[in-house]
């Protein structure tokens, strides 16, 4: 099975090397993180009435059309190349 978008990996990865390629890039000065002190919190509360949902099944008859197909016999085998027609004539108004 062929994918559809099967270039589009290789495209990617071929578009971030070339722009990691394109550009120098160097660290100047360290990070750091801020000190930061966590206290105990408090979350929020909900109070959520949902509806009440009531699922069943119920069994049903249902009536389907009966349908019959006649084939011409002069269709050709599944394979075999059918023949040429002649092209419809042109209706004039």
């Amino acid at each position: 099975m062929k994918y559809r978008f099967s270039w589009l990996i290789p495209g990617v990865v071929l578009l971030t090397s070339l722009g990691m390629a394109g550009c120098d890039v160097e660290q100047t000065e360290e990070g750091s993180l801020p000190n930061v002190e966590v206290e105990g919190g408090n979350m929020p509360e909900y109070d959520v009435d949902a509806p009440d949902v009531d699922v069943g099944t119920k069994e049903k008859t249902i009536t389907v059309p009966d349908v019959d197909v006649d084939l011409p016999d002069d269709e050709p085998e599944v394979g075999e190349p059918a023949a040429p027609r002649a092209p419809a004539p042109a209706q004039q108004n």
